[in-house]
């Protein structure tokens, strides 16, 4: 969708139309839903936050004030539940999980002994989802600051100050987090005697 069309729908979702808003959700859910999953690593309560956060949108967006402003309302919106999840979960145990995704980008996580005969090469499948495993499990031992920015510029593509506008802080602040999250977890693998070049995709 063009961003004039987009920010169209936006316009006539503000107005309380129940359509438009809709396709606001068609629209921006696989992205919200990627984003949460890659911050609490559960299918089921990236699905809760996702929704949760729609919740928000739909009984807050009258109060949107500049409609180019939606992106980094809509991340902090669904920032500040996964980081309100990270809280209650900090003292949860740690479920092993697959990350697999598919044609269309969609991230999915699946609990290990979930899923048999996946994967055509199961070697090759065994080895990336170690990988997977332990750079998941990295990220979830960062401060909640580091791994959102890094979630957000590597994994998002956003930019400094678009992560500034969605965590209301200075972008030279996000670059600190971004560089001291990124030096941990390089840290964290290299005490695993993983390289970037092990990595099926670079950090």
């Amino acid at each position: 969708m063009a961003i004039a069309s987009a920010e169209t729908l936006i316009e006539k979702a503000m107005t309380g139309d129940e359509a438009s808003f809709n396709q606001l959700v068609n629209l921006w859910y696989k992205r919200i839903y990627n984003y949460a999953l890659k911050q609490c690593s559960h299918q089921d309560l990236a699905a809760d936050i996702t929704q949760r956060t729609f919740i928000a949108v739909f009984k807050n967006l009258k109060k949107l004030k500049d409609v180019g402003s939606f992106k980094p309302w809509i991340y902090r919106i669904a920032t500040n539940f996964c980081h309100q999840e990270g809280r209650k979960l900090a003292k949860a145990k740690t479920v092993p999980f697959t990350v697999t995704t598919n044609d269309e980008g969609e991230s999915t996580i699946k609990e290990e002994g979930e899923a048999e005969g996946v994967f055509f090469n199961p070697e090759l499948s065994y080895r990336q989802q170690e990988l997977e495993n332990i750079l998941f499990g990295c990220l979830q031992e960062l401060p909640k600051d580091q791994r959102s920015v890094i979630i957000m510029k590597e994994y998002e593509g956003m930019k400094f100050r678009e992560i500034a506008e969605i965590l209301k802080t200075s972008e030279n602040t996000v670059k600190t987090w971004l560089y001291r999250g990124l030096k941990i977890l390089k840290q964290q693998l290299d005490e695993r005697s993983i390289t970037k070049e092990t990595l099926s995709y670079e950090l």
